[in-house]
């Protein structure tokens, strides 16, 4: 075995440690898997490998990232794969020690989640829903003329998409794949599993089941129920209507909602999710375990929706508010 295809090799081992001990999701070992591929042609360009780079060949590899205008964040991201790679062989003893310690992260500001406002989520909620509705109307129509049968879904999929999402927060990866199961209930907590096999409850509105049940009524006739896995089928390589599909026809929406595209997506929406429960006095643990976040600081991003509301509380509820109030305008 070559020296490079000892390398390769090695994150090899790594991916599938990060799949059996960790379990690690596909979107999660696909990520890893381009960022170390570019790691591993970078070491090969310069004539390195796992076993013979160190700390300043690492610095050098995220500075090239740089001139090649990546994002600190993406810096960021990259350097972390490259951590945990390095963590691995040094605890399996493959190296004697761990060059990736030594270098520091790109500084990067965090930037504030993009949000929609309560009142522009409503507007593509009820679009979706008026557009559901006439979808269904089209369709009784049409099956009333003789011989015709026309199944269309793509308006109350996205209703029923878009209603749960808001309902949950659930990451579009947990959303879309969603089991056929989770329409059929009435009970008021949906049982999802996230990150790292992770399973955690979230409440189910009305509304959503609603919109579940709509949208499966009609997905019989394309989808017979037996030997149906997920709520939302399709022709994918992974059997499920596709995250990458959701996001086209969610900016689609948007565009007939009068909303820049650029301002809508799915993690947009799970943005929203988390921000508005929060302007309405969520506990932010609460939101944490809806959000299925393993650590509280990534919950932390949305601090600043709770500084604002502990502002105006201070200045609307604090007994000398009036009186500060009164001076200031003296």
């Amino acid at each position: 075995m070559s020296k490079f295809s000892q390398s390769s090799f090695q994150i090899e081992s790594f991916l599938e440690m990060l799949a059996a001990e960790r379990g690690a999701s596909k979107n999660t070992l696909s990520a890893y898997t381009r960022d170390l591929d570019r790691y591993s042609n970078y070491l090969i360009q310069n004539k390195l490998t796992l076993d013979t780079c160190d700390g300043e060949h690492i610095r050098k590899f995220i500075q090239s990232l740089s001139i090649q205008g990546l994002a600190a964040s993406s810096q960021a991201r990259q350097l972390s794969s490259v951590r945990q790679l390095h963590k691995f062989l040094f605890a399996e003893g493959i190296r004697s020690d761990d060059p990736s310690t030594i270098v520091d992260a790109p500084k990067q500001g965090r930037p504030l989640p993009k949000i929609l406002s309560v009142s522009e989520v409503d507007m593509l909620v009820n679009l979706a829903e008026d557009e559901a509705a006439a979808e269904l109307q089209r369709e009784i129509t049409a099956n009333g003329k003789r011989g015709a049968k026309v199944t269309k879904l793509r308006a109350r999929r996205m209703y029923a998409l878009l209603e749960t999402l808001y309902a949950t927060g659930l990451r579009v990866s947990e959303l879309v794949s969603l089991s056929l199961s989770a329409a059929k209930t009435d009970a008021r907590f949906l049982s999802v599993v996230g990150k790292g096999n992770r399973e955690r409850l979230v409440p189910l509105t009305e509304r959503a089941k609603k919109a579940m049940r709509i949208y499966l009524t009609a997905s019989h006739a394309i989808y017979p129920e037996d030997g149906r896995r997920f709520l939302f089928p399709a022709s994918s390589a992974e059997g499920h209507f596709t995250r990458q599909a959701f996001g086209r026809d969610l900016k689609d929406l948007a565009i007939k909602a009068g909303l820049a595209p650029t301002r809508v997506s799915p993690h947009v929406l799970r943005h929203a999710f988390a921000s508005h429960l929060l302007q309405n006095g969520a506990d932010l643990r609460a939101v944490q375990q809806l959000l299925g976040h393993a650590d509280i600081s990534t919950t932390q991003i949305y601090t600043h929706v709770l500084d604002e509301r502990l502002r105006e509380l201070v200045e609307e509820k604090h007994p000398l508010a009036n009186v500060m109030a009164a001076t200031q305008k003296g």
